[in-house]
């Protein structure tokens, strides 16, 4: 079983080699929540994730045999950079095998790094087993992405950092995939102190951990914008330490999971993909069970498709209420458009988009159906400009 000197040695071996980055204080999520909220900045690593901890400390304790031979490596991206850029570092070959699913973003920065990548399968379980082949077809030391001792005492490190920087954390909530991640860090901080609470969090879709830990059946789902903890099967040694070390794991959804994203990128302006904010979502989901805590989260990675935080954004605005679907029914006589965007301006809002339904609609023949995407202040606005719709003798609702 991993230990605390574990985590110590490999902390003295990541000195200098990966970003002893900051945690600090966010007073306006911790107003929000009303708990302390710390925020370790995983996302500002070279490769913008926390997994380089892991792979730097495996790398570094291959023989010289094994360098010779090279490493392979499944991840569906943050494992993935993590071993190609410390692998080029010490002059390594490294091999990384990738979902297709994978996003292009990650697929190419590991490319850069000088690995051979390989797109192979839809999920992480047909990319482990076909990078287990290669392994013992071209004899490639297989660095796993959270199975192992060496990996997990690496992400442990990121504890050993939180608490010598706030010493009053009594908190750790922490994104759960395969578990690497959390078992180090509750290894270090339970030895450390005793009584922190280690929390997990995991997506509705992917709840195999907190099947494993807590006897239950939910079921697994296909895809998630949390794709870096999308782990169909638990790593062997996290979960050992999990059972043993970490008070309870909790689940969160999609809806979720992008509200705190898109917080992180207003309120921090930082940003971080859907793996890194789970723990932040934990706590917005359920704040009443962290209220009066003082909290470290770890902002995983910021690996995120722009494609994905696009829409990320622009749904996180419907949601805010600062854009709405409203439909206006008028007369189909010219001006009609004039008027009604004319009183959308005088409201303050701004039109994004106009579509005209004359076909699939129920009113008069000569009525028509007009459907505005408006840019809004939040929800009271909304309701300001329809009611100026309707002062001005149109009739609007919102869709």
């Amino acid at each position: 079983m991993l230990t605390l000197p574990d985590i110590e040695a490999a902390a003295g071996r990541l000195q200098g080699q990966v970003l002893r980055t900051p945690c600090v204080e966010s007073r306006t999520l911790s107003e929000l929540t009303g708990a302390r909220v710390f925020l370790k900045f995983e996302n500002l690593q070279f490769t913008a994730s926390f997994k380089e901890r892991g792979a730097c400390n495996k790398l570094a304790q291959l023989t010289e045999s094994e360098r010779r031979r090279g490493v392979i490596a499944m991840s569906a991206g943050n494992h993935a950079q993590g071993v190609a850029y410390h692998a080029q570092r010490l002059g390594l070959r490294a091999v990384i095998v990738m979902p297709r699913f994978t996003p292009g973003v990650k697929i190419e920065r590991t490319r850069g790094f000088g690995a051979e990548v390989v797109l192979h399968g839809d999920t992480l379980e047909e990319a482990r087993a076909h990078a287990m082949q290669l392994a013992e077809r071209e004899q490639l030391v297989l660095v796993h992405p959270y199975d192992d001792e060496a990996i997990v005492a690496g992400q442990g490190t990121a504890a050993l950092e939180m608490l010598a920087d706030v010493p009053e954390l009594d908190t750790l909530v922490v994104s759960v995939g395969g578990g690497g991640l959390i078992a180090g860090m509750a290894v270090a901080a339970k030895a450390l102190k005793p009584r922190i609470q280690v929390v997990g969090v995991q997506t509705l879709r992917f709840p195999n951990m907190y099947n494993a830990i807590k006897q239950a059946s939910l079921p697994q789902g296909l895809s998630t914008i949390a794709e870096g903890i999308a782990v169909g099967t638990p790593g062997r040694v996290p979960r050992q330490i999990i059972e043993r070390h970490v008070d309870d794991i909790v689940l969160v959804d999609e809806g979720d999971i992008e509200q705190a994203i898109v917080m992180l990128l207003e309120i921090e302006k930082t940003l971080v993909e859907g793996a890194g904010a789970a723990g932040l979502a934990a706590m917005l989901k359920d704040p009443a069970r962290f209220a009066g805590r003082t909290v470290g989260l770890v902002l995983g990675g910021g690996n995120i498709d722009p494609l994905l935080l696009a829409a990320i954004i622009e749904r996180g605005m419907v949601r805010a209420g600062r854009l709405a679907r409203i439909r206006v029914s008028a007369r189909d006589v010219p001006g009609s458009l004039a008027r009604i965007t004319a009183t959308v301006a005088e409201a303050g809002a701004n039109v994004n988009e106009v579509h005209h339904q004359r076909a699939f609609t129920m009113l008069a023949a000569q009525n028509v159906d007009i459907e505005l995407v408006i840019q809004t202040r939040g929800p009271a606005h909304i309701e300001a400009v329809l009611q100026a719709l309707r002062t001005s003798g149109f009739q609007a609702d919102r869709q």
